[in-house]
């Protein structure tokens, strides 16, 4: 079987601010399908699950997906998710929250139509369709957590906080507020991220160039990394490498 996984560029308009949307569409069963942690925010449908804003993760977590399922989803850029969603992405880490929870009726009408949609574009094209660009450019804080994306964690936190005009303290409570995680936390699974992108992209894993590009000290803390994340080794992980949902 194929990757049931796709990604789509979203509306230059919204690129800011949405990283893709994506679609799962299954044939065959699909038993303990991995979704790691990626530092992101995302709102998933599935007739099976309804509507759903999913927070940062912060452990992989594991589904059995049922011969014919389509599951769609828009990910948001780290700490880009607040204005979209009505509410502080840190009350939404690790939870699964039903968009009427957030939205009320206009969720409940948008589930209804996709419901009723007959492929996984037109249900892309239903939620995006849903979303207008904020007014203004991103403030301060997101500018600053989007430093840390583009660098994929490998940044000095006091630096990134200081061109914020923030002190430390504070960028860690705005960050947090904003992205659902710590900046240490979001930088830690942003690389990560970037590791387990890396290892994807080798038919054969060199774990130690991986965890010097990935940013880590040395292969100890890759591998602590990778145990706190997923409950594995890197190793392990990658032994049997299928396709990646969204975190």
């Amino acid at each position: 079987m194929g990757n049931p996984y796709r990604e789509h560029a979203p509306d230059p308009a919204l690129a800011g601010w949405i990283e893709c949307s994506w679609s799962v569409e299954t044939e065959e069963s699909l038993p303990d399908f991995p979704v790691r942690p990626d530092g992101c925010l995302d709102i998933i449908h599935s007739r099976e699950r309804g509507l759903t804003v999913i927070g940062a993760m912060t452990g992989e977590q594991r589904y059995d997906l049922p011969a014919g399922t389509r599951m769609v989803g828009v990910r948001f850029r780290p700490g880009m998710a607040g204005p979209f969603l009505r509410t502080a992405p840190a009350e939404l880490t690790d939870a699964a929250v039903a968009l009427e929870d957030l939205w009320g009726r206009s969720a409940r009408d948008l589930e209804v139509r996709l419901d009723e949609a007959r492929s996984a574009q037109e249900c892309i094209r239903a939620i995006t369709g849903q979303f207008r660009p904020p007014s203004g450019q991103p403030g301060c804080v997101q500018r600053a957590i989007q430093a840390l994306s583009d660098a994929r964690g490998q940044v000095d936190l006091d630096e990134i906080a200081r061109q914020a005009n923030l002190s430390p303290r504070q960028f860690r409570r705005r960050c947090l507020e904003e992205s659902g995680l710590t900046p240490k936390h979001l930088c830690r699974v942003l690389r990560f991220r970037y590791a387990c992108e890396l290892a994807g992209a080798r038919g054969r894993p060199e774990w130690p160039y991986i965890a010097l590009e990935a940013g880590y000290f040395d292969q100890a803390h890759f591998i602590r990394d990778f145990r706190e994340f997923t409950g594995k080794t890197p190793m392990s992980v990658f032994s049997n490498t299928g396709a990646r949902l969204p975190g």
